[in-house]
């Protein structure tokens, strides 16, 4: 028949594109205008190269609310800056006081630097509310650590930083005025990077993969990460840290902050703020552990001494999963790397401040037989709230 293909002819389906689901919003219009004005406050200090200004960055925002910004010498090792006492030195410069011990051997005691443009005032250049600072807070870290930019150069990130407050998520923006030279020197590193699909003169384009970092999107309906829902009386993420402790919360921002784990925000938060189940071990699974304990016999001294170095590394322990998973133990079920990780406590190789997540850290039995880099690290990090 006219117009139908001949018996010998082929027909190629098309093949639907996967659907890829975008990712949350991190800011809401209003907490974008937070972040661009943390970055202007940031660019307006009269400071010299890309290493002083990201660590302002992180010193103004923790700083916003009380004029004094809580730091580790941890933090500052996690920035991969450059010149880390060139950094240090130039916000001594401006004023702002005690930061030089962050430079000190001690990684985890917090230094409280004091910013003095932001304390006392009463028309703070940055008038931030609790939620506004702690969701710019968490902008600015997961901004640094997206994956396109999680290695890049210390003015690639403070490019990014830059570019995502201003970058529209559905067009094109322009760059802002007050981006620093070394931010304008490093786009074509954004672009090769793929944090920018597009750059062209004072114009560029937020790669799909980072759009939900934008601070410049249009008011709408689309969720944030973590909402409040009342019907199952569950705390927003942002409230549930304002309610923790000191140690818990320092704890759980390092886990949120580490660039090594480069976690989203929803995973973290989720393992917070979950309700403990404790977990059953059928039969199959007690099998499957003694099939376990016959090929991996004395892990014990092995997963304390991975767990110090992880930690050492990290900032904070390995979570149950990431464990097993360094140890090369191949395929496990979760039922068994839990049943596994509890074997080794209760042999005191390991400990970990129960029901916290990601506490894991070598016991006493490994450090009694002197396993490398257990010395000390049997102290508890947090408590539960």
């Amino acid at each position: 028949m006219q117009g139908m293909p001949s018996a010998s002819s082929s027909t190629i389906p098309a093949t639907a594109a996967p659907v890829v689901k975008p990712k949350p919003f991190l800011l809401t219009p209003r907490q974008g205008e937070a972040a661009r004005a943390l970055m202007a406050y940031v660019a307006s200090l009269p400071l010299e190269g890309a290493d002083a200004r990201l660590l302002a960055v992180v010193v103004t925002i923790r700083a916003a609310r009380s004029g004094v910004g809580n730091l580790t010498g941890q933090d500052l090792r996690s920035l991969r800056l450059a010149d880390p006492e060139g950094a240090v030195g130039a916000l001594a410069a401006l004023g702002w006081r005690r930061q030089e011990a962050l430079l000190g051997e001690d990684l985890v005691t917090p230094v409280g630097i004091l910013v003095p443009d932001l304390s006392g005032r009463p028309d703070p250049p940055l008038p931030f509310g609790k939620v506004m600072r702690s969701r710019v807070s968490g902008w600015t870290m997961r901004t640094m650590s997206a994956k396109p930019v999680r290695k890049a150069s210390t003015a690639a990130r403070l490019a990014a930083l830059f570019l995502a407050a201003h970058g529209p998520a559905d067009g094109y923006g322009t760059l802002p005025a007050d981006l620093p030279d070394e931010c304008r020197a490093v786009l074509p590193e954004l672009l090769d990077k793929g944090f920018l699909a597009e750059s062209d003169g004072d114009r560029y384009l937020l790669s799909e993969a980072v759009r939900h970092l934008s601070g410049a999107r249009p008011p709408s309906d689309t969720p944030s990460l973590v909402r409040d829902d009342p019907e199952a009386g569950r705390l927003s993420w942002d409230a549930w840290k304002d309610g923790a402790s000191v140690a818990l919360r320092r704890h759980v921002e390092a886990v949120e902050r580490c660039p090594d784990c480069a976690l989203s925000t929803a995973l973290v938060s989720e393992a917070f703020m979950r309700k403990a189940v404790p977990a059953q071990f059928d039969e199959k699974v007690r099998a499957a552990h003694d099939t376990w304990e016959a090929k991996f016999p004395h892990q014990g001294p092995a997963a304390a001494e991975f767990a110090a170095a992880f930690r050492a590394s990290h900032g904070h322990g390995p979570s149950v999963k990431q464990l097993c998973k360094g140890m090369g133990w191949g395929k496990m079920s979760r039922e068994l790397r839990i049943h596994v990780i509890r074997g080794l406590i209760a042999e005191g190789w390991l400990t970990n401040t129960d029901p916290v997540p990601w506490t894991l850290r070598p016991g006493r039995a490994a450090a009694r037989k002197g396993v490398p880099g257990t010395s000390g690290a049997t102290a508890a990090v947090v408590r539960p709230r």
